[in-house]
């Protein structure tokens, strides 16, 4: 999946939390994310806060799919809270290729 294929993949199913991502989905995604952010607050941090706003449910469907993906639940995201040591995990299981899982057919490739 290229950058652009995984945005409109990632924006198609907003608030979609079934079924699986692939890692470059994700992780292209993300650097829309990063780069959209970045890139509205050079003009204005409320362009750059209302953009991310818009964004962090689509964010929170796609690391759902993509955990779902490495046969996770989505809920596992609530990780992520506790400090440094969340975020290692989080990280740790969104690079992980796929693998055989009960959310339906993987649709990653190794990328």
């Amino acid at each position: 999946m290229n950058f652009g294929d995984s945005i409109q993949t990632c924006l198609r199913k907003y608030a979609d939390f079934n079924g699986t991502a692939s890692r470059s989905e994700y992780w292209w995604f993300v650097l829309f994310l990063v780069l959209g952010s970045a890139i509205l607050s050079v003009f204005s941090d409320k362009l750059s806060l209302v953009f991310s706003l818009l964004t962090l449910l689509p964010s929170f469907a796609v690391a759902a799919r993509r955990l779902h993906d490495i046969d996770r639940s989505g809920w596992w995201q609530l990780i992520g809270i506790i400090p440094l040591i969340g975020w290692i995990v989080m990280i740790y299981w969104l690079v992980q290729p796929s693998q055989p899982n009960r959310y339906g057919a993987g649709t990653a490739t190794t990328a």
